[in-house]
């Protein structure tokens, strides 16, 4: 019997999610992209693992939106919007906070939710995840992006122009590989039947290239749960390939309240990840019930914004037309500001700052802010800068504010500048940027790439 199958809405679309278990604290699953709920019903390992779950915990599982039986979207959902659709889920069943349990790319995700909503994760566990998909001189472990791309066509060639008979037999060996059980031509008709209701092969597509923007290493300071990193051992199949290990080892050092822990070799993820996961969600729920204190850092984007040639146009106006006009333009700050949930810090002169707690969404107020204010006769610049942030009686403030203000102070006029970081973390969200070099920020140690959005 399977649970049934509900929907949470998410802006305007429906997200599918089911409920299991009753235990003392939740478990939201964030699953893989090439996987859904009705696939992993099929799968005895997937059966298995929630009956395992569900033996000291409340399990939510859903599909991501356009996959699965959630609707269908074009393109692939950036992480902001793969967390608003978590919130979304965990609203609906009524839950302020669970641990987050992501595989493979459903860790990066996972990562940023953490450290963007503290309050609502009281632990992490992660399973093969990866902060970055493709290869940097300072993460030497991922691919090429030649070779990524190259996998990309490779699994796209197996969805649509392998024989059937191609394509069983490619499985048969990985799964022999992995479990040493023999797959039936049968269970594998089956198999492909319900992956491919879950997953098209151009959503497997736009999420792959997705995937290869994708750069979260930025985030792993500011994830204050509790994180368990499960990687594969050594002599796992494609241990060469994957640089588990390494990878996981990049993120413990980095993420302040980590574990490494080795799983097995070989079997499926599903079951991989089970002895671990008991012991250490337990203990953490019971710290995170002695503890009970509000975080006082969150990941956030600020953006400042202030008027080009404000003191020129207030002297040729008067004080009075000043004043009017600058009435005028707070008003239209404020409607952007409302529009694109951000929340108004503080406002001196003609400058507004502003925090946001998805960046797609503050690059897109940033630039409506820059298109609008010109029928006042007037041109903004903005910057900005997505960081940790101290909370101080519920506002925004440290040096990832400074960084915000730096930023926006090398933006020309009309121009909405983002930092690296910004950029890296808004991959699938159709923004575009032009490269503006690398610049010293007032003040902030180190060389910033910096980024014009485009459009």
């Amino acid at each position: 019997m399977y649970p049934e199958t509900r929907y949470a809405k998410s802006g305007d679309l429906h997200i599918a999610y089911r409920v299991e278990g009753d235990g003392p604290f939740d478990v939201v699953e964030i699953p893989p992209h090439l996987w859904s709920m009705e696939f992993d019903a099929f799968q005895p390992e997937g059966r298995d693992r929630v009956r395992k779950l569900t033996s000291f915990a409340r399990v939510i599982s859903l599909d991501k939106r356009g996959t699965g039986l959630s609707d269908r979207v074009a393109g692939a959902p950036s992480l902001e919007e793969r967390m608003d659709d978590v919130r979304a889920v965990m609203d609906a069943v009524g839950s302020s906070c669970a641990a987050l349990v992501g595989t493979a790319d459903g860790g990066s995700m996972s990562l940023l939710f953490a450290a963007t909503y503290p309050e609502r994760v009281f632990a992490l566990a992660l399973l093969r995840a990866k902060p970055r998909f493709v290869w940097a001189p300072d993460f030497p472990w991922a691919p090429r992006a030649e070779d990524y791309d190259r996998e990309t066509d490779e699994f796209l060639r197996r969805r649509t122009t392998m024989s059937e008979q191609e394509r069983y037999e490619g499985v048969a060996r990985e799964e022999a590989i992995w479990t040493g059980r023999e797959l039936s031509l049968e269970e594998f008709r089956e198999r492909s039947r319900i992956f491919g209701l879950a997953v098209s092969p151009g959503s497997l597509l736009a999420m792959r290239k997705m995937n290869r923007e994708i750069d979260v290493r930025a985030v792993l300071p500011a994830v204050q749960a509790p994180t368990l990193l499960m990687h594969r051992s050594a002599d796992a199949p494609d241990a060469a390939e994957t640089q588990d290990e390494p990878m996981a080892s990049y993120m413990a050092e980095r993420i302040p309240h980590a574990q490494l822990v080795e799983v097995a070799a070989r079997g499926t993820w599903q079951l991989a990840m089970l002895p671990a996961l008991e012991p250490f969600l337990t203990q953490a729920w019971e710290a995170h019930e002695r503890r009970q204190a509000e975080p006082d850092r969150v990941l956030a984007t600020v953006l400042f914004s202030d008027i080009v040639s404000s003191s020129e146009k207030a002297a040729s106006l008067g004080d009075r037309a000043w004043r009017e006009l600058l009435e005028r333009h707070h008003q239209l700050v404020r409607r952007e500001l409302a529009r694109f949930l951000g929340q108004e810090v503080d406002t001196a002169g003609d400058g507004f700052f502003a925090s946001f707690d998805g960046p797609a969404r503050a690059i897109r107020c940033g630039c409506a802010i820059a298109e609008a204010i010109p029928e006042l006769g007037l041109r903004v610049r903005v910057g900005l800068h997505t960081g940790e942030c101290e909370l101080v009686d519920g506002k925004v403030a440290g040096i990832a504010v400074h960084t915000g203000a730096r930023v926006a102070a090398h933006a020309e006029p009309g121009e909405v500048l983002v930092s690296s970081t910004v950029k890296d973390l808004v991959a699938g969200s159709g923004i575009a940027f032009r490269e503006r070099g690398t610049h010293e920020l007032k003040g902030i140690p180190g060389e910033w790439r910096l980024y014009a959005v485009e459009g």
